[in-house]
Order: C-alpha cells, then structure tokens, then sequence
C-alpha cells in the first residue's frame, strides 16, 4: 500500500458599514492585478490511510482517513460567506498484465463546508448518495475538517461484476475547491480557481 499527502483587519479613515475582509482585499489588491489566494489552501492535503471491504450483500464500502489543509486564511474565507466543496474520486480498474489497467468503475463523493455566522458553527452537508442533503454542525474548523476526513462505510462497487480470475486496484484521491461565493464576493473573484487543491492517488489491491 503507498501514498501518490491573521486574517488582517483594515481600519478604515471614515465611519462605514462592515465590509467583509476577503472583499476588502479584494478591493485593495484590484490596482495591483489578480487576487492572489495560491496559499489559502496551504498545508497537508493526502489520504492517510484507506481500505474497502464487502458486506453480507456483496457490495463493497470504503473507509478512508484525509487530511485536510487547515489555516487562518480558510477559517476567514468561511467567516467571509465561502463555501468549500470536499470531494473523493475513486476508481476501480481492472489489472492487465499485456495493457493498461481497464477501469471498471468510477464513483464520488461532494460534500460542502459553510460557516453559520448565527449560530457560529461550521456546517457540513452531503450532496451525493446515500445521504444526500444530511448535515451536521461542529463547533470549530477542526472538528468539521476530521469529520470530512472520516469516510465510513461508503459503499462504491458491487462484486458481482467482477470476474473470479481479475486482479483489481482501487485508487483513491481527496480534492478541496472553492464552492458558493457569497454576493458581496461574486463579482470580483468569479473568474479566481486558486481554491483548488488535489493529493495525490493512494492506491491498493482490493482484496475479495
């Protein structure tokens, strides 16, 4: 098994009504050129560990741990109104000793991160199924974060398509993208995609 892993504050001179920080750097970096946002998602990015085994059904589930890049500059953007998209590819491929490797199966998993300036909690929700629409609140960037990094049980592929005499390998990668942009944000970084960030593919066996 081997592995491919202060939010400043502006004074302004007049009285005026709150302007969010991403949007006030925003506004002061535009006489400069683009926005740079290349080390807002600056840190580890890898999946850990991750297995899959098949139930009384036959269908196999994966169970995965990710770390995700944690910092002041996305606990701002958050505050700020971002939404982050988490997402899982995993691909099945079926092994060929003379070829390249045959995909047989392609599957992912969305999930969202928002922050909830009321009830000053971060809100995760699913967007694929099973589980699509589920939410949950954590009291703080961390907890959310290793929440989206536990991957229970996520059933992927059914082994009655597989053939007896196959080799087949699993391969799994972790993505963190910029979601839903707030108004007050929309119209000056709608062309911005530095909220990207991919690790590499972790691949197995998959053992039957």
């Amino acid at each position: 098994m081997h592995s491919r892993r202060a939010h400043p504050l502006f004074t302004l001179p007049i009285p005026a009504l709150p302007i969010p920080a991403m949007l006030m750097a925003a506004l002061l970096g535009l006489s400069a050129g683009p926005v740079a946002h290349a080390d807002a998602l600056d840190g580890v990015l890898e999946v850990r560990s991750a297995y899959a085994s098949a139930d009384e059904r036959g269908v196999f589930q994966l169970f995965a741990r990710i770390a995700y890049p944690v910092n002041d500059d996305i606990r701002a953007a958050l505050k700020d109104g971002l939404t982050l998209s988490f997402n899982l590819d995993v691909v099945v491929s079926r092994e060929r000793r003379w070829w390249m490797d045959e995909t047989v199966e392609e599957r992912h998993l969305t999930r969202e991160l928002s922050y909830h300036a009321v009830s000053d909690r971060y809100v995760t929700r699913n967007l694929d199924p099973p589980g699509a629409g589920e939410q949950h609140s954590y009291a703080t960037l961390e907890e959310a974060l290793e929440s989206l990094g536990t991957v229970d049980a996520w059933p992927f592929l059914i082994s009655s398509g597989m053939s007896g005499a196959r080799q087949y390998r699993v391969s799994l990668r972790a993505g963190v993208r910029r979601g839903r942009l707030p108004d007050t944000l929309r119209a000056i970084m709608f062309w911005s995609d530095d909220w990207h960030r991919e690790s590499e593919w972790f691949s197995w066996s998959l053992q039957r």
